[in-house]
């Protein structure tokens, strides 16, 4: 059955990293082989949940761009497991991001969502990087809200008032979709917009990101799903 709210909806909103694309694989993908090198090899698991500690300690504190939030976490890396990290090292996790994959459903599941509804995208990273993403898939959104352009990083609700604003519409009017409980739903949840957990894991817990009990509205495994849910003809 078709949810409720799908005849007010006016825009869907998403979160880029682990929904759109394949985060987690970008991360390890890009992490693993500098561990190696370092002869501190760790396993996926491990190195996603170094990753979602030292990326939450570096977003503490005042702002600073995400390139540098990326460096500060091959620096704690580097601080944890014993290694000092060269200039070109510190650039592992940046250098990659924009060649990271997206998920094999997504341009198609975004094509069809935008055929119907405004996309928005909400994401903690530098314009720039996101645009090389757009590049590397081949799709844009209809309007971008980065960390950058607002001076926060999700879970901070400005990042969730700042897309409402700029789309022009009431919270009850927009759905946001996220993998993440705590950088995604919960504050999404609170600025009053709908909310779709993307679970992308299967179930498995742990991550990149850190936990909360945060609930969405609605729970799908992959944007087909959530294409289908919506009440649109299903992906090809």
């Amino acid at each position: 059955m078709v949810p409720a709210f799908v005849p007010q909806l006016q825009a869907i909103s998403f979160d880029c990293y682990g929904t759109i694309i394949d985060w987690e694989r970008g991360i390890v993908d890009a992490i693993a082989p500098l561990l190696r090198r370092h002869k501190c090899p760790k396993e996926p698991e491990e190195i996603l949940s170094l990753y979602a500690h030292l990326e939450l300690a570096a977003e503490a504190g005042p702002f600073k761009p995400y390139t540098t939030v990326l460096q500060d976490v091959v620096d704690g890396l580097g601080a944890e497991l014993g290694f000092s990290p060269s200039e070109s090292e510190r650039r592992t996790i940046v250098d990659s991001l924009p060649r990271w994959p997206p998920f094999s459903d997504s341009v198609p599941a975004l094509r069809s969502l935008g055929s119907k509804w405004a996309v928005a995208v909400v994401s903690n990273v530098d314009d720039d990087l996101f645009a090389g993403t757009c590049r590397r898939i081949g799709w844009s959104p209809n309007l971008v809200v980065t960390a950058q352009s607002v001076g926060r990083y999700k879970p901070d609700p400005a990042m969730f008032t700042t897309a409402l604003r700029r789309l022009e519409l009431e919270p009850s009017q927009v759905l946001h979709v996220g993998c993440s409980p705590f950088h995604d739903i919960a504050p999404a949840s609170a600025a009053g917009m709908h909310t779709c957990v993307v679970e992308r894991r299967a179930g498995r817990s742990g991550g990149a990101t850190p936990p909360s009990g945060a609930k969405a509205e609605l729970t799908v495994r992959d944007l087909a799903e959530l294409v289908r849910t919506l009440g649109l003809p299903p992906l090809r």
